[in-house]
């Protein structure tokens, strides 16, 4: 019996969308990026991405735990001598909140090019709109 390995056209993706509203956010990127892998899928294979479309909206009403809001740091680097930058989660969800559930997925995910095809698949979106009604995506529910 030979091994089986997807090919292109063998790859079948869905469109899912996902209420972040009283959602943890943890708990959320877990459920996000194992769809974007595909690894819910019989026929999962780590060098292919065969995942699914994830349209997350209402992502400013996300919910941490404890004191992240106020401990949990963001970084980033300008380039510059002394230009390391910090901002916390609390001053993140007011500014850039699509920017927290796509660092949480991105930090799930493989770090390499098809880490990357993988998060072009995530579309996150500020309120209850989104623009993608055409494809007909699935709602996704919370896992238990």
């Amino acid at each position: 019996m030979k091994t089986f390995s997807p090919k292109p056209e063998d790859i079948n993706r869905e469109w899912f969308v996902v209420d972040a509203e009283d959602r943890i956010l943890g708990r959320l990127a877990t459920q996000i990026a194992h769809r974007l892998r595909g690894k819910h899928k019989p026929e999962f294979a780590p060098h292919v991405d065969n995942g699914d479309f994830i349209v997350v909206v209402n992502c400013e009403k996300i919910k941490v735990t404890g004191n992240k809001l106020a401990d949990k740091k963001y970084y980033r680097y300008t380039g510059y001598m002394g230009g390391l930058r910090e901002t916390n989660l609390a001053l993140m969800l007011e500014k850039k909140p699509e920017e927290v559930i796509r660092k949480a997925v991105q930090g799930m995910l493989p770090k390499n090019r098809l880490g990357a095809a993988m998060l072009k698949k995530l579309k996150i979106y500020v309120g209850p709109e989104h623009p993608h009604a055409a494809q007909n995506p699935q709602t996704l529910e919370p896992q238990s």
